[in-house]
């Protein structure tokens, strides 16, 4: 079973609209591994599928959770994924499908680095917007 053959499950996101980005649910419904990309972050390197556009879009709200600047590789990291259990990850089902924007993001991760993830996620989008809120007070 290749690792986007697996049946996608929307963890934690019930209640979403449906992902209106063409792109995002081609490459989520894509059948070769050639679609995944990898999201560099500190010391994690955590497999990711989506459209470039949401997949840009989550790793830059992920890099407000650090001061170093995420990267994202269309490639296997030099070093290869770490994590053993990352490693074999793509290969399990029910990976949760993060939305983003009118798209989403699949993590081919643990759980352990799913929910390390999906958390600097959410916690950098109310970064995001706790720093809207503040240019905008001040520009008025």
């Amino acid at each position: 079973m290749s690792p986007t053959d697996v049946p996608r499950q929307r963890e934690g996101v019930q209640g979403q609209p449906p992902i209106e980005c063409d792109d995002c649910e081609s490459a989520l419904d894509a059948t070769s591994r050639g679609s995944v990309s990898f999201l560099l972050l500190e010391q994690l390197a955590v497999p990711l599928v989506g459209c470039d556009a949401h997949l840009e879009r989550f790793v830059d709200v992920c890099g407000f959770t650090s001061d170093e600047t995420p990267d994202l590789l269309d490639h296997r990291p030099a070093g290869g994924v770490r994590c053993p259990s990352c490693q074999f990850a793509p290969h399990s089902p029910g990976h949760p499908v993060v939305p983003v924007q009118d798209g989403a993001v699949a993590l081919l991760a643990c759980p352990e680095h799913q929910s390390e993830t999906i958390g600097r996620f959410h916690t950098g989008l109310e970064t995001e917007q706790q720093l809207s809120a503040s240019l905008d007070g001040l520009s008025q």
